[in-house]
């Protein structure tokens, strides 16, 4: 992977491809290598005429690691999508973002409008207003040295994956903190974009996608059958509207 720097960090990127760009954010505890190579969105965007970008936001992956909370802030990390954008001369592209990442896509919409022409939110619902719970336990799990003393469901989930993708759990711990920031209705619907939310119907991490389309003056809704937060990210549908979708909305 690439690299390029900002806030003093060095962030991790990748692209492939030619055509309209399309701006991938992973998840928390993720990464590009996870969440958009391993489930074959590279290939899908590419072979079907997009430039795909993606990186390894701070303190995941690839990309240098931080264990101050402040670092992980929506806003900031919307403004590493951007900087990255203006890092390759690409003055408007498409913005995909998965769970952490499409509350960052959100951010990243009502901060640079102008830099985002259309923004698909996956794995977010109305979670990204109502909130998604108690996740202060996933920081504990993360930070304890037995995973065994964990017993929370979520906390569990979280920890196997951090431990699975052998990410820096001291970064995830912080980044948890403050990344889950909620955005007010009002402000939801200051997005202007055209706007797709999708999500699994037996997800219990997101929210529903319905509420949160019904939010902003220019969005749908689609519902991933029979899949959870973790297996959604890959689904075939989920492919097959996201590809109808940047049709229907070109740059």
């Amino acid at each position: 992977m690439d690299t390029f720097s900002h806030e003093g960090f060095d962030l991790a990127y990748l692209e492939k491809g030619e055509g309209e760009p399309i701006l991938l954010l992973h998840g928390f505890g993720s990464s590009t290598l996870v969440n958009w190579i391993n489930p074959g969105w590279f290939k899908t965007l590419s072979e079907a005429g997009y430039r795909v970008i993606a990186f390894d936001h701070r303190g995941h992956g690839q990309s240098s690691k931080s264990y101050e909370p402040d670092d992980y802030r929506p806003s900031r990390m919307a403004g590493d999508a951007a900087a990255l954008l203006k890092h390759l001369d690409i003055t408007k592209a498409h913005v995909m973002g998965y769970s952490m990442g499409a509350r960052v896509a959100a951010f990243a919409a009502l901060e640079y409008p102008e830099m985002v022409a259309t923004v698909i939110f996956g794995g977010l619902g109305i979670g990204m207003v109502e909130g998604v719970g108690d996740w202060d336990e996933i920081a504990a799990a993360l930070r304890t040295p037995d995973p065994s003393t964990t017993t929370q469901p979520r906390a569990q989930m979280f920890r196997a994956f951090a431990d699975q993708t052998r990410s820096d759990r001291e970064a995830l711990a912080a980044c948890i903190e403050t990344s889950r920031e909620l955005i007010a209705p009002e402000k939801i619907a200051d997005i202007k974009q055209p706007a797709l939310v999708a999500v699994g119907t037996t997800d219990d991490i997101a929210g529903a996608p319905g509420p949160l389309a019904e939010l902003m003056p220019d969005a749908a809704a689609f519902a991933i059958e029979g899949r959870d937060h973790m297996l959604s990210v890959g689904d075939r549908t989920y492919k097959a509207r996201v590809l109808e979708f940047l049709k229907e909305h070109p740059i």
